[in-house]
């Protein structure tokens, strides 16, 4: 147990990218504001972006371009550049994943007055409600 607690010391950014995501999902899931929700989606996808380019992190490599075809690889030398195009492509998928769901939250808050789940799900109730009874007048 005490060499797993000096392992966690040894790599903080694995400590950081937990104590990131948790956070966030904490967030997600106590939290009634929709906007505060998207702030813990975006710690979630912050953390994994971290976490990408904490172990894509090599010392003393280079890009993975041969500069001779004569010579053995040296596949050790070379940073695996898969890890970045991955980073790139999950930036890229939580800006737009953010954009969208802000302006879901705009088109919720002009219908219903409020960002808060438990106001908008009671405002549908209501709703529902009002619409049943003028079907059953009909």
């Amino acid at each position: 147990m005490v060499d797993a607690f000096f392992a966690v010391f040894q790599r903080p950014n694995y400590l950081t990218f937990v104590v990131i995501f948790l956070w966030g999902f904490y967030i997600m899931v106590t939290r009634y504001n929709l906007v505060k929700k998207l702030i813990g989606m975006y710690l979630v996808q912050t953390s994994v972006i971290y976490f990408l380019v904490s172990i894509s992190a090599k010392k003393g490599a280079t890009v993975p371009v041969l500069l001779s075809t004569t010579e053995p690889v040296q596949a050790a030398s070379y940073a695996n550049p898969l890890p970045h195009v991955l980073t790139l492509t999950a930036i890229v998928v939580g800006v737009a994943t953010t954009g969208v769901g802000l302006a879901l939250c705009a088109a919720i808050y002009r219908k219903y007055g409020s960002l808060d789940e438990q106001k908008i799900l009671e405002r549908m109730e209501e709703i529902e409600a009002l619409t049943n009874k003028k079907f059953l007048k009909d």
